[in-house]
C-alpha cells in the first residue's frame, strides 16, 4: 500500500471505531428513553431488558452471528453457514499474525464490532412493547433465539448477498433483471430500516399479541414517570445515530458526511412535524412528543440516509413524524398493548422511510427524475419491506409461542401490581421509604389490584 492508501485506511478505521462506539451508546440511551416512559415501579426492569440484550446478543454475535450474517457460504440466500467463522475464527488475523483486511481496506474485525452493535440495538428495540409484565429470564431466552433465527438471517438476506439484496440471485434481480452482477433496480437499505427497525417492530407487534395486555389496560395505562429520562435517552439516541447512519458509509468520506447531515435534518423535521400535530390536535406540544418525534425521524431516514439530499430528508423526516404521531393511537383503536409505542414509532416510520425514499432518492426517485424507474423502486422497496415483515412475524410467533408454553412469559398478577422492579429483581429505582411503604415506595395496601394501580 502507498503512504496515501495507508493514511486513508487509518482514517476510515478511526471513523468506524468511533461509529461503532456511538451505536453501542444507543442501547443505554434506549434504556433511558424506555425507562423514563415506564412507571417508577418498572424502570429498572425496563432498563435491564436493554442491558441484558447487550449481554446475550454480543456473545452470540461473536459465536455465530457474524458468520451467519456475512459468511461466504450462503444457504439458499437466507443465512450463511454459522460454523464458517464460528467464534470469529479466520476473521481477525491470518496465519502470520497480521490483521485480516476487510472489504473496505481496514481490519475486518472493525466491521465485526460495528455490525455487532446493530444486532444489539435491534433486539433492545423490541423490549419497549412488552414493558412491565414479562419475566427477565423469558426475555433473555427470546433475545438469543430471535437474534439467531430472525436478525442474523435478515442481515444476510439484505446486506450479506442474500435474496433481499442487490445480487443476481436476489428478488429485485428477478423482478427487473440484472446487469454486471447487480440488480437493475437495487433495493436501498442504507443503515437498517428493514434489517433493524421493520424486523424489530414487527416482532414487537407479534409479542404483544401473544403475551397480552398489562393489568388494567387501557383504563389505567401508566404515564411516563420521568420525562427528563425520556429526553436524555432521546438525545443519546440522536447522538448515537450519527454513527448508526454516518458509519454505514463504511468510510470517512463525503457519503458519511451526507448521511450525517441527512440524519440531523430528518430528525429535526420529524420533531417539528410531530409537535405541529400535537398542537393542532390537542392544544399542547409536549416533551414526550418532541422526543418521540425525533426518534421517528431517525428511524425514517435510516434506510435512506445515503440516497437523499438534506432538503428531501426534511420532507421524509416530517412525514415520519406526522405519521407516527397518528400511529401511536392505533393500539387503542385495535386494543393491543404496545406499552411504549414501538409499533407506532418504529414500524410506522420504518415502513414510511423504506418505501417513501423511492419518491425522493437522488436520480431515480419518482419526484427526482427517476421516471418509470422510480415506480419500479417503489415496487422493490415494498416487496423487500413486506418480505421482512412476514419473515419476522412468522418466526417471532413461533419463538414466542414456544417460550410461552415452555417457561411462560408473564410475571404473576401480584408481581405486576407490586412492580416488576421489586418483585423480580428485589431492587427499586427510587427509595422514598416512610411508614406503610415497601422498599421503593410501593404502598402496603389491601385495596383491589385495579384500584391500587389507578391510585399510583
Amino acid at each position: 500500500m502507498t503512504t496515501d492508501q495507508v493514511a486513508l485506511a487509518s482514517g476510515n478505521a478511526g471513523w468506524m471505531l468511533i461509529s461503532a462506539s456511538l451505536v453501542l451508546l444507543m442501547t443505554p440511551g434506549l434504556a433511558f428513553f424506555y425507562g423514563g416512559m415506564t412507571s417508577r415501579r418498572s424502570v429498572l426492569n425496563m432498563m435491564m431488558m436493554s442491558f441484558t440484550a447487550m449481554g446475550v446478543v454480543s456473545v452470540l454475535y461473536v459465536l455465530w452471528g457474524w458468520s451467519m450474517s456475512y459468511g461466504s457460504q450462503s444457504i439458499g440466500g437466507i443465512f450463511a453457514n454459522p460454523f464458517e467463522f464460528f467464534g470469529l475464527r479466520n476473521s481477525i488475523t491470518n496465519g502470520d499474525g497480521a490483521y485480516i483486511a476487510g472489504d473496505n481496506g481496514y481490519a475486518n474485525v472493525i466491521d465485526v464490532g460495528f455490525q455487532l452493535t446493530f444486532a444489539v440495538i435491534a433486539v433492545a428495540i423490541i423490549s419497549g412493547a412488552i414493558a412491565s409484565r414479562v419475566k427477565i429470564g423469558a426475555w433473555m431466552v427470546f433475545a438469543g433465539v430471535w437474534s439467531t433465527l430472525v436478525y442474523f438471517p435478515l442481515a444476510h438476506m439484505v446486506w450479506g448477498g442474500g435474496i433481499l439484496g442487490e445480487g443476481t440471485r436476489s428478488v429485485s434481480a428477478w423482478m427487473f433483471g440484472n446487469e454486471n452482477g447487480e440488480a437493475n433496480i437495487a433495493p436501498i437499505d442504507f443503515a437498517g430500516g428493514t434489517v433493524v427497525h421493520i424486523s424489530a417492530a414487527t416482532a414487537a407487534l407479534i409479542l404483544v399479541l401473544v403475551i397480552g395486555q398489562r393489568e388494567g389496560f387501557p383504563q389505567s395505562n401508566s404515564r411516563p414517570h420521568n420525562l427528563p429520562f425520556v429526553m436524555l435517552g432521546a438525545a443519546l439516541l440522536w447522538f448515537g445515530w450519527c454513527g448508526f447512519n454516518g458509519g454505514s458509509a463504511l468510510a470517512a468520506d463525503g457519503l458519511a458526511g451526507l448521511a450525517w447531515v441527512n440524519t440531523a435534518a430528518a430528525a429535526a423535521g420529524a420533531m417539528l412535524g410531530w409537535l405541529a400535530v400535537e398542537k393542532i390536535r390537542d392544544g399542547y406540544a409536549t416533551s414526550l412528543g418532541a422526543s418521540s418525534g425525533l426518534v421517528a425521524g431517525l428511524v425514517a431516514i435510516t434506510p435512506a440516509a445515503g440516497a437523499l439530499t438534506p432538503m428531501t430528508s426534511i420532507l421524509l423526516g416530517a412525514g415520519g413524524g406526522i405519521l407516527s404521531c397518528f400511529g401511536v393511537s392505533l393500539k387503542y383503536r385495535f386494543n393491543y398493548d404496545d406499552s411504549l409505542d414501538v409499533v407506532g414509532v418504529h414500524l410506522v416510520a420504518a415502513v414510511w422511510g423504506t418505501i417513501g425514499l423511492a419518491f425522493f432518492a437522488q436520480g431515480n426517485g419518482i419526484f427526482t427524475g427517476g421516471g418509470t424507474d422510480g415506480w419500479k423502486l417503489v415496487a422493490v422497496q415494498t416487496v423487500v419491506a413486506s418480505a421482512a415483515m412476514v419473515f419476522s412475524a412468522v418466526l417471532t410467533y413461533l419463538i414466542a409461542i414456544t417460550v410461552k408454553y415452555t417457561r411462560g412469559w408473564r410475571v404473576t398478577r401480584e408481581q405486576e401490581f407490586a412492580g416488576v422492579d421489586y418483585s423480580v429483581h428485589r431492587e427499586t429505582g427510587y427509595d422514598f421509604g416512610g411508614p406503610g411503604l415497601r422498599p421503593g415506595g410501593v404502598p402496603v395496601s389491601n385495596k383491589p389490584i385495579a384500584e391500587a394501580m389507578d391510585s399510583q
